[in-house]
């Protein structure tokens, strides 16, 4: 499927995933209303959690630049040492600034 390059492909874009994350999601909801919450589905549930998160910062870390790096080694350093999660990401935000800047 190619779309025009116009103004109005483009709003078809947006409308074509708005609707997916819409979908998406309201089905989430559908479905997970329909199964009941026991203690297995509910350690499923925690564990997608942490699932998510490390799919989302292994390609990072492995393909990312020296800034990512350190950016995710300060950020785990400051979540260890606070247990808070605003101060760790803080931490990352601001050693990736430094870093690029230097």
């Amino acid at each position: 499927m190619s779309l025009p390059v116009s103004p109005a492909g483009a709003l078809l874009a947006i409308v074509i995933m708005a609707l997916v994350t819409y979908l998406t999601r309201a089905g989430g909801v559908l479905v997970m209303s329909r199964v009941p919450i026991g203690p297995r589905v509910e350690r499923f549930i925690n564990a997608m959690a942490g699932s998510v998160l490390v799919a989302v910062i292994t390609p990072m870390a492995v393909h990312g630049d020296w800034a990512a790096r350190l950016a995710l080694v300060a950020t785990l350093g400051v979540m260890l040492a606070t247990r808070k999660p605003l101060p760790a990401i803080g931490a990352g935000i601001l050693t990736a600034a430094l870093w690029r800047l230097w």
